[in-house]
């Protein structure tokens, strides 16, 4: 999908060209584009991000983890290689993860790997206006929460997250 999308061209789709459209807004699920369509027509851009948020917060927990696990780790071995998604790519580009020195790719890994064994899931933040230093500080405290905790907290991240990736895609808010 490209910046040059209307509502009103969205909101004339059929169901599939729907989900394929913007499945990339919610990180390998389109699943949430999908069960979001019958809600149309959509008033603005905020309606349709708070549709497909009502979609992912009415869905199970085993489709929630499925798309939280879906989310690449920040300043992974995956990011080094090229592996990610177009937007995971320029979201954490645009924090300096793209960049990290040895010490803090070292910091990084260790602390990923540590939230994942207490979570069983990625940590994950909405790293637009962030710096290495302010996501190695946030990974840090959140390490620390109870697992309910950071379910939500990884919820409401991708929300976030969605609301950045449907702003870009949107010629009229």
């Amino acid at each position: 999908m490209n910046a040059s999308w209307t509502l009103a061209r969205l909101n004339a789709l059929e169901q599939a060209e729907f989900a394929s459209a913007l499945g990339a807004i919610f990180e390998h699920s389109p699943w949430v584009a999908e069960r979001t369509w019958p809600k149309l027509p959509f008033a603005s851009v905020g309606a349709l991000h708070s549709a497909m948020c009502k979609t992912l917060a009415d869905a199970d927990e085993t489709d929630q983890l499925c798309l939280i696990r879906a989310h690449p780790q920040l300043a992974s071995k995956a990011a080094v290689r090229g592996e990610l998604t177009a937007a995971s790519n320029s979201e954490q580009g645009s924090a300096g993860l793209l960049e990290c020195s040895a010490d803090e790719f070292k910091l990084l890994s260790e602390l990923n790997d540590q939230y994942q064994q207490r979570f069983d899931f990625p940590f994950i933040l909405a790293v637009r206006g962030h710096t290495r230093a302010s996501i190695i500080d946030n990974l840090r405290k959140r390490i620390g929460n109870q697992r309910a905790v950071e379910l939500a907290e990884a919820l409401l991240q991708i929300e976030r997250i969605a609301k950045l990736r449907l702003d870009d895609l949107f010629t009229d808010r």
